[in-house]
This record gives C-alpha cells, sequence and structure tokens, in this order.
C-alpha cells in the first residue's frame, strides 16, 4: 500500500511498510466501529416528545460489557502493535549488520555534507571524498552512517529507505541501510531549524557497481576535500 505511494528501497523498508499498514488497518477498524456505534446511539436515543430521559447508572452486567469487553481488545490490539514496533526497533536500530562501508553524514544550517570512503573504502583516509548536498552509493551495498549537527538538531530523512534520524549537536549517531535499488531519490531535514529550513535538500544516487566506479574514478579528494573545507568553514 505505502509503496504505491512511495518506492521501497532498502532492505528494512517493508518491515517498515507493514508497521505502517497494521497501524493503519487496526486503528481504521476501531474508527469506523466507533463511529457506527456513535450515530446508532446518538439516533436510536434521541430526544423525542413525551419520552422522559432515562438515567443509566453503569451498575448492571449488561451496562459494564460495553465498557469492559471494548477496553480488554484495545488492549490486546496495542500489546500486538508495541510487539511489532518492538521487534522491528530492534531489528533495524539495535542489530546494525556487518558494514561494507561506512560514510560521514554532517548536517548544518541549511546543507548537507557526505564524506565517502574513497578508493580504499575506508573513512579517514587521503583518499576520502566530500560532497554538499549528494550523496553517492552503491545498491546492494551496507552502509553505516556517521550523523552529526555542527548547529542545531536535524533530522534526516531518506524516505525511500523509511530512514528518519534527528541529528543531534555534539553527538554522533550511527545507522545503517543497505539500498536494493538504483535510481536518484531526495534527501531533506525533516526538523524545523530555521528559516532555511524549507531548502535544506539533497539528492541521493543510487548507483550500480560499474557506475559507481566510474563516479569515484571522476572525483578528486583534494578537490572535495577544499570543498568540505570551505563548507564546514562557513559557520
Amino acid at each position: 500500500m505505502i509503496e504505491s505511494l512511495v518506492k521501497s528501497g532498502s532492505t528494512y523498508s517493508g518491515e517498515i511498510d507493514f508497521l505502517f499498514t497494521l497501524i493503519t488497518v487496526i486503528v481504521g477498524v476501531w474508527f469506523v466501529i466507533s463511529e457506527v456505534v456513535l450515530f446508532y446511539f446518538i439516533f436510536r436515543f434521541r430526544a423525542k416528545e413525551g419520552v422522559p430521559a432515562e438515567y443509566i447508572g453503569g451498575d448492571k452486567k449488561f451496562h459494564k460489557k460495553w465498557i469492559s469487553i471494548p477496553h480488554w481488545l484495545i488492549i490486546i490490539c496495542d500489546v500486538v502493535l508495541i510487539v511489532g514496533a518492538v521487534q522491528v526497533w530492534h531489528e533495524i536500530k539495535q542489530k546494525l549488520p556487518p558494514p561494507d562501508e561506512t560514510i560521514r553524514v554532517i548536517a548544518q544550517q541549511w546543507a548537507w555534507t557526505f564524506v565517502h570512503p574513497g578508493a580504499d573504502g575506508v573513512l579517514d583516509t587521503e583518499d576520502d571524498i566530500a560532497t554538499v548536498d549528494e550523496l553517492h552509493i552503491k545498491v546492494n551495498t551496507t552502509y553505516h552512517y556517521e550523523l552529526t549537527s555542527r548547529d542545531v538538531m536535524h533530522d534526516l530523512s531518506i524516505p525511500i529507505f523509511r530512514l528518519k534520524q534527528d541529528t543531534i549537536p555534539g553527538r554522533e549517531i550511527k545507522g545503517w541501510f543497505r539500498p536494493t535499488i538504483t535510481g536518484e531519490y531526495d534527501i531533506q531535514c525533516a526538523e524545523m531549524c530555521g528559516i532555511g529550513h524549507g531548502v535544506m535538500a539533497a539528492s541521493l544516487t543510487i548507483h550500480n557497481e560499474e557506475d559507481y566506479e566510474k563516479w569515484l574514478s571522476e572525483q578528486t579528494p583534494s578537490a572535495t576535500g577544499g570543498q568540505l573545507q570551505g563548507v564546514l568553514s562557513s559557520n
């Protein structure tokens, strides 16, 4: 259902979509039932001329069932949702699979800086590639990201991955994703971060192996490193 609106592009996006669908179905069913019962009572027990109102104390067994049965059904639904949410949270947030590569994401008003490993596949070496508002990655590759902010809170949002992670100044937050399709997609800030929040967007390009190697060979570490220093020193 959700994939018809936003493509699914990571190994765990299906789990997120299932959880959203489960919540929508359960809440939707309860909404329909409650509205049907509400309007039935409104018309069935509306004021009528010559018919006195009847006070219901709720102490009869029949009346108590109207409270206790829905109460327990809602608790059961809540337990189902909580169990599902905890499982998804554990699989995505607590269990980080071994990375094929690691990237660094630096947020600031109002730009994203991405530091890619160079040909050696390792960060913090001389061949690192830094880009502004452009993230380039390979399909079917497990990435860890190191997310930081230079000023205020931001939020890294990549809808195709079903990824949304706050950035907190002074703290490095780690996570992961593994893209499953190629193409160009959107990255955006999903946390109000000042007057330029609406334009704090970036592009995500997911390459196949051959195209990624071609892109990598076209980058100059010294030039992109200078670009990184320019962005970081602008604030």
